[in-house]
């Protein structure tokens, strides 16, 4: 098979998956070597890039996905209007700093930070699955303890929670 080939089995596989794929998955369904997988994702992200195309393929959460182009964000936005855009209030956004940064804490620990209570952002959080009950701590009441997901990572486009800004003191 010629490269270009390889390139459009691989490019067509990451159109239809929803979730990051792995290098390992693309090479074994293109029947090639890891490495020469990792070579070709690469030259396929530069041609898109190159060639100013409307997707782009990302590194996300362990894996490679193929999303749209950052730079084309504010007229996608006003195409398909903030409620499909998935837009998180300012209020979500800080609990999710939170747990990001902090994790694993529990609710009474978040609220401690924010100065309010964050019941209904967690559960809007829980059901956008961009974090997730980990356990309980040993304490009293055994507080349900929190940390973020593999779509937490998608979401912000990170491959690993490592990527986060640093915070300032």
């Amino acid at each position: 098979m010629s490269r270009e080939e390889l390139k459009a089995i691989i490019e067509a596989l990451l159109f239809l998956s929803e979730e990051p794929v792995r290098v390992k998955k693309i090479a074994a369904g293109t029947g090639i070597a890891a490495e020469e997988a990792q070579e070709l994702l690469r030259e396929l992200q530069e041609e898109l890039t190159e060639q100013r195309r409307g997707l782009r393929i990302f590194e996300i959460a362990g894996g490679y996905q193929m999303g749209t182009a950052p730079e084309l964000a504010p007229h996608l936005e006003q195409a398909v209007g903030d409620e499909e855009s998935g837009h998180l209030s300012s209020a979500a956004l800080e609990t999710l700093a939170i747990i990001a940064y902090r994790q694993p804490l529990t609710r009474p620990e978040m609220e401690a930070i924010r100065g309010v209570r964050c019941e209904h952002i967690l559960q809007n959080l829980l059901k956008r699955k961009l974090i997730r009950v980990c356990g309980r701590k040993e304490s009293p009441g055994r507080p349900l303890i929190y940390a973020t997901t593999p779509d937490f990572l998608r979401y912000f486009g990170l491959n690993e929670l490592e990527e986060l800004p640093p915070l300032e003191d």
